[in-house]
């Protein structure tokens, strides 16, 4: 009999194992579901935000390689200004015109740089530095060689520029 009560008694104690075990096992696998449900959310915010920048950023490259062409038309602006005739020039600053807002269309942006303006590493880079010519100028942007570009607020050329020390 004592057998009988205890063999009962491990029963009943494995049962209240295999329940609990089984209750422990729902947890897990709905907690398991839903980090994977959480996972794959993520995943998808990812790939959308990938997808954006990919698309955002896809003619960077062209760009670039224009951003020459656009040099170029404005030296050829200011020769044609100092001592070409006006016609030329009308026509020129035309084509020029329409060039540049098929680009800024695309999201291109001159970087805004003025003589007196604060060196800033994230958007200029200094290819010389030259004694100040005024005191207020030291550590400052003296002189413009080369405008930089962004696209879509990313830096794709940065203003080459003169500094004063």
């Amino acid at each position: 009999m004592q057998d009988a009560a205890e063999e009962n008694k491990a029963q009943e104690t494995e049962n209240l194992t295999q329940e609990k075990s089984t209750e422990e096992l729902l947890a897990e696998e709905k907690d398991r579901y839903i980090r994977l449900f959480a996972e794959f959310e993520n995943y998808k915010k990812r790939t959308v935000k990938e997808r954006n920048e990919f698309f955002q950023y896809a003619h960077q490259e062209m760009m670039i390689s224009m951003l020459g062409v656009l040099d170029d038309f404005e030296r050829a602006l200011k020769e044609i200004s100092k001592n070409g005739n006006e016609a030329d020039l009308k026509g020129v600053e035309l084509i020029y015109q329409k060039f540049k807002s098929k680009l800024t269309e695309k999201g291109l942006k001159p970087i805004e740089v003025n003589a007196g303006d604060v060196f800033n590493v994230d958007l200029h880079e200094a290819i010389t530095s030259i004694p100040a010519p005024s005191e207020d100028l030291k550590g400052k942007i003296v002189d413009v060689v080369e405008t930089g570009y962004l696209l879509h607020d990313k830096v794709i050329r940065f203003a080459k520029v003169v500094t004063g020390s």
